[in-house]
């Protein structure tokens, strides 16, 4: 008889089981990905995101005053301009006033049509930029900002570059009825499909 306390004997497995090896390996690789690899939450692509801070609204701001400067119906799209001096909180007031009318089907008492005879209505797609210097407020200027950040400026001429109109947005609200998920989105500052945003950028709805 062997003195060893496990002698090998025929017919037993040696050392230790194939499963509890595997299953060790996969729990290894779970502590790697969860422990080393960033999470895609954290990830932030460039320019896809903008700040997601809160944006100050004070209830008691008196509306701003607005003037259409521009309609460019081959983009459906209309420029605004408001007062230098409007604050944030008024813009953002604004861009809910709208989503109101909206709502309501009042908005062609504020603002032009963009889709005239639209079985959706008369503003069934439409870009509605507010700037404050009306030079940024001219048909050239939204018809940049409306191809976004990476239409070929070989093929569209820019007069004035996309990044420096962008700068120049201080409200955005797009309107897309197709899309029945999110027809409304609404923004302090611009962002294009592309994710590509304004420093001032901030989501209102």
């Amino acid at each position: 008889m062997s003195d060893e306390p496990h002698p090998y004997e025929e017919g037993k497995r040696a050392g230790v089981h194939p499963l509890i090896v595997i299953l060790g390996i996969l729990l290894g690789l779970w502590l790697f990905v969860f422990l080393i690899v960033p999470s895609s939450k954290n990830k932030q692509a460039t320019g896809t995101e903008g700040p997601t801070g809160p944006v100050i609204e004070d209830p008691e701001a008196a509306p701003v005053l607005f003037k259409v400067q521009a309609t460019v119906l081959d983009m459906n799209a209309i420029s605004l301009t408001v007062p230098p001096e409007a604050t944030e909180s008024q813009v953002a007031g604004l861009l809910k006033l709208f989503k109101k009318d909206r709502l309501s089907g009042t908005l062609t008492d504020l603002l032009p049509a963009t889709t005239a005879g639209h079985k959706l209505g008369d503003h069934a797609v439409a870009d509605i930029f507010i700037v404050s210097d009306a030079q940024y407020a001219q048909p050239d200027v939204i018809r940049i900002l409306t191809r976004g950040a990476h239409a070929p400026g070989n093929l569209y001429p820019q007069a004035i570059p996309f990044e420096v109109a962008m700068e120049a947005i201080r409200g955005h609200y797009r309107i897309d009825l197709n899309d029945t998920g999110n027809p409304d989105s609404a923004s302090l500052g611009f962002a294009d499909e592309s994710g590509v945003h304004s420093k001032h950028y901030r989501k209102i709805f």
